[in-house]
């Protein structure tokens, strides 16, 4: 058998057993090649490269096992495998955080949001940041900040404090634990925050993939924006005059854009589209504030 055939016969074996995708991969054939290339110890990004291989008995016994692990405990791929990759960089994850996957990696990795920063730019808030991946991209993306990476779960900081170690940038991110804004008092020139935003009737659907990560960091109550309504309220007394604040806010922009008619944002350009995240200045937080 080939390294080919075996991803082919593992996809199809994830489709018969009706797994969730979503963390990392968005179909059975690339969670599988995920799968496959990750237990033979083959390079995650190139699969064209090695199709062609020879698979021993022995190889294929070890994807199987792991495959039939996926497919009985329903945990994401990521937790089986201890590695979660993020706009081409490798982070470590496990069930203290959720699976990194945030869209704003995106603005901050293809330069999308430099024109919302200038000089002034120098303290960054990662607000919710789970297993520290987006501090670690806008530490990466933007070397003269330095950046206070903030969450309310200790768990979900040792986790963070792992990634930000392996990715030596112990210099330039502080671990912070912080219920929302209160521990952390800036003031920022910019606030990234990728918050529990999945309303009460959506977390009773969830997949069991998702039900596995933590709840903390995924619920946001009725309509979403529980956590939302915090940050936006206590936000501009922790924001420099220029400050700006982005926020995903995944499938919500309805309940959003309910909750906070009043609030003029900027719906940013992702893969996913213009609906899955937004940018709100300190002014416009302010006057939105001053109508309450």
């Amino acid at each position: 058998m080939t390294l080919i055939e075996l991803v082919e016969r593992s996809a199809a074996a994830l489709e018969q057993a009706g797994v969730a995708f979503g963390h990392g991969t968005g179909n059975a054939f690339d969670e599988a090649a995920w799968l496959v290339l990750w237990q033979l110890g083959m390079p995650l990004d190139d699969l064209d490269g090695v199709a062609g291989l020879a698979v021993s008995p022995e190889q294929q016994d070890s994807v199987e096992e792991l495959l039939g692990e996926r497919i009985r405990t329903r945990k994401p791929a990521a937790y089986l495998t201890r590695e979660a990759w993020l706009q081409g960089v490798p982070f470590y994850v496990d069930e203290r955080a959720i699976v990194p996957r945030s869209f704003i990696a995106e603005l901050i990795v293809d330069g999308a949001l430099d024109a919302w920063l200038g000089e002034q730019t120098r303290r960054v808030l990662d607000l919710c940041t789970g297993n520290g991946s987006l501090a670690v991209l806008a530490a990466m993306a933007w070397p003269e900040v330095n950046i206070d990476a903030a969450d309310i779960s200790p768990p979900a900081l040792q986790v963070a404090r792992i990634n930000v170690d392996k990715h030596g940038l112990q210099d330039r991110i502080s671990i912070v634990e912080s219920d929302g804004l209160h521990g952390a008092p800036g003031p920022y020139d910019l606030i990234l925050c990728n918050p529990p935003y999945v309303n009460a009737a959506s977390m009773a659907q969830l997949p069991a993939e998702y039900r596995a990560e933590p709840e903390l960091a995924l619920a946001g109550g009725g309509d979403g924006m529980d956590f939302i309504r915090g940050v936006l309220r206590d936000a501009p007394a922790r924001m420099n005059e220029q400050a700006v604040l982005v926020l995903e806010v995944g499938n919500e922009r309805s309940n959003f854009e309910s909750a906070f008619a009043r609030l003029e944002v900027v719906w940013l350009e992702t893969s996913a589209g213009e609906d899955q995240v937004l940018l709100i200045t300190r002014e416009s937080l302010v006057a939105f504030g001053q109508r309450q």
